[in-house]
């Protein structure tokens, strides 16, 4: 059928049903990332399926990892500085239609990751059959990138599911595991790994009817008159999460949606949109931090990280969930702590997590068996890796080193969790300090991305990139740091939040503090921000870098403190917490917000960015820019401070600093490294 047809990116069988099978297995990838020459393949193919007419389709993945983790975006960012992004979107289009206009069935075989463009393939299809395992993820992130589905997806999946559904979808880039796929009518069978091209055949052979009530739901929510009601409420919901200035795709998705007639109007709006919306800064800066991500995740390389079993002392929030999150990545975790009743609280929560992460008990019992509860501390010996999670005092760290160093195995790495102490000052508690580095996770460890991993002068290069590889094995993203005080996250954060109490103490209202950290972009308003961390850590931290970083402590949060007012945790800090939630006092309709209110908070998180830069406490300024934004969630469509300061230009913001340096104090006055070239656009 494919005689003269070269394929590099395909393979192709034919069985005795007549039921023809693509492999898609991209030459030269670990993942099939769909890049133009893949599709231009497909589009030979179909064109002689068209005509060949074989008894069914069936297309899957010859890649371990997954089906395809959607659109290649070096190529994308490449046809946005030639400024063809909509033709290529075009074309794909094109593909894509001749796979969904073929006269015989088509089912797409499912397994792993399906992301983006590989989930726009999979619509094409008239069915799909997903792989039932956990790493089965379907999804359409592309909002997560400053832009929208284009290849149909806006136009096929509402038709699939039904609009409200899918625009949540479309509009968060939420993944669907296998099941929830199924529930939702996304894919129409499921089958066993080893049986998943084996179902496929059947369902092509057989086709099967989607039941009535789902047909009629898609239509009815589709239909000009559902389309006019919704997307209104569609839209006010997404602007209550993020404002339509600084992330324009949702909104620009919703009309896409609104306005498309039949699949040629709607691919043709979808096509233009992309295109508009590829040529601004949020997606260039949204794109970036993609491929910082993907950077992160490559630092070990091929390092293997040998570890096996993770032993974590201390039990509290910190700890307990670091020990759960190994658990649930796979890891047998033994967790330490001085008495039976500080760990049950630990495992009460991992039992939550499981629950929430794993769904099923035959996934939930064997995490909940690889997690030991260990007061006596017997999980040591066996261990590759130690991590100290206990309060912040030097001397009761130095005393864990102590007593873990001896018991240990000779190769195995131990680490501390510690937030803001130099590692340095913690090291001479070690007769071997070459295998000992910080592992710095972050608050709520379960949603938080990042891992600080910190390192010191006398740290054995080998053994850090086997940290970096058993950071990436967790799921999370390996960050190198130096480890000066606060290393890079708190360090620029601290002055942020301290400023926003000094703010607190000048009578400024915390919600009028709180709606100026979110106007310039930030996930969470910095009083609402300490509420949550705990005053109690943000007075330590505080404690511990105020005299590095040349702060004075602002009253007002000691004294909460010591009233047992710690914020989230108790109930009551900044403000009163009901069912996880701050309650926020009105504030007068005549209360106006200082007019430098936001400089104020953002400028000093920018400064000490710079400070960090210059005093090398990261390797680069994209480094610095990828964990200020995974580890503080600075506005990522402002692309990290670094990439924030070369859009305004270094001058300008040199120039506000002084000018609150002169209204405000000292505190403000510009540090060094503001004339550094990495700062020019």
């Amino acid at each position: 059928m494919f005689e003269g047809l070269r394929l590099s990116h395909w393979k192709v069988a034919q069985d005795i049903d007549g039921v023809l099978t693509l492999t898609m297995d991209r030459s030269g990838s670990n993942v099939n990332a769909l890049s133009r020459a893949l599709l231009d393949e497909l589009d030979a193919m179909l064109e002689r399926v068209a005509i060949e007419r074989p008894a069914a389709v069936v297309i899957h993945s010859g890649k371990p990892s997954g089906f395809a983790v959607g659109a290649d975006l070096k190529e994308f960012e490449g046809y946005e500085h030639q400024g063809t992004v909509r033709e290529e979107i075009e074309n794909g289009q094109r593909v894509f239609e001749r796979l969904a206009r073929l006269p015989m069935p088509t089912v797409a075989a499912i397994h792993g990751a399906c992301m983006g463009g590989g989930t726009e393939l999979a619509l094409a299809c008239r069915m799909r059959v997903a792989a039932r395992t956990p790493e089965t993820r379907i999804a359409l992130p592309e909002v997560q990138l400053g832009i929208h589905p284009g290849w149909g997806g806006t136009a096929r999946l509402p038709r699939l599911i039904g609009a409200p559904k899918a625009l949540a979808m479309m509009l968060t880039g939420r993944t669907a595991s296998a099941e929830r796929a199924l529930a939702e009518g996304l894919v129409d069978r499921l089958a066993a790994p080893d049986k998943l091209i084996d179902e496929a055949k059947k369902l092509a052979l057989r086709p099967s009817t989607r039941p009535f009530a789902q047909r009629a739901i898609a239509w009815w929510t589709n239909c000009w008159p559902a389309r006019q009601i919704l997307a209104p409420i569609v839209r006010k919901q997404a602007a209550a999460k993020a404002p339509p200035k600084h992330y324009p795709a949702p909104f620009a998705l919703i009309e896409v949606w609104r306005r498309g007639g039949d699949i040629a109007q709607r691919l043709k709006l979808e096509a233009r949109s992309v295109a508009k919306l590829s040529a601004t800064p949020t997606a260039h800066n949204l794109i970036r931090i993609f491929f910082l991500r993907e950077r992160m995740r490559g630092l070990a390389g091929d390092t293997p990280h040998g570890i096996r079993h993770v032993h974590v002392v201390g039990a509290g929030v910190m700890g307990g969930d670091i020990a759960a999150w190994s658990a649930l990545r796979g890891f047998e975790v033994t967790l330490q702590d001085r008495e039976m009743k500080f760990i049950e609280p630990s495992l009460s929560r991992a039992r939550k997590l499981f629950e929430k992460k794993l769904k099923t008990r035959e996934r939930i019992e064997p995490a909940e068996a690889r997690l030991a509860p260990d007061v006596e501390g017997a999980g040591i010996a066996s261990s590759q890796l130690a991590i100290e999670a206990i309060y912040e005092n030097p001397d009761a760290k130095e005393a864990v080193y102590r007593a873990l160093e001896p018991k240990i195995a000779r190769d195995a790495l131990i680490a501390t969790n510690t937030s803001s102490i130099p590692l340095d000052e913690l090291r001479v508690a070690f007769a071997e300090p070459r295998r000992f580095l910080g592992l710095h996770f972050f608050n709520p460890v379960a949603q938080m991305p990042l891992v600080e991993v910190v390192r010191h002068d006398a740290l054995d290069s080998s053994l850090e990139k086997r940290a970096w590889a058993w950071v990436k094995a967790i799921g999370k993203l390996p960050l190198p740091v130096k480890g000066t005080p606060g290393f890079l996250v708190n360090r620029t954060l601290v002055p942020y939040l301290l400023e926003a109490v000094r703010c607190h103490t000048e009578g400024i209202p915390d919600p009028v503090i709180d709606r100026a950290g979110k106007r310039f972009g930030m996930p969470m308003g910095p009083i609402e921000l300490i509420d949550t961390v705990g005053l109690d850590v943000a007075l330590s931290v505080g404690k511990e870098l105020g005299p590095f970083l040349n702060l004075e402590l602002p009253a007002g949060i000691a004294d909460k403190v010591e009233g047992g007012k710690r914020g989230k945790k108790d109930g009551q800090g900044f403000y009163v917490w009901k069912d996880g939630k701050p309650e926020k006092p009105k504030v007068d309709v005549g209360s106006r917000a200082p007019d430098d209110l936001e400089d104020r908070l953002i400028l000093p998180m920018l400064n000490e960015a710079v400070a960090c830069l210059h005093d090398g406490v990261v390797a680069d300024a994209d480094l610095l820019d990828a964990g200020v934004i995974f580890g503080t969630g600075f506005a990522p469509f402002r692309g990290g401070p670094i990439q924030y300061i070369r859009s305004t230009g270094a001058g300008v913001l040199r120039e506000k600093l002084e000018a609150l340096a002169k209204t405000h104090g000292p505190r403000f006055a510009p540090k060094q490294g503001w004339f550094n070239p990495a700062l020019a656009k």
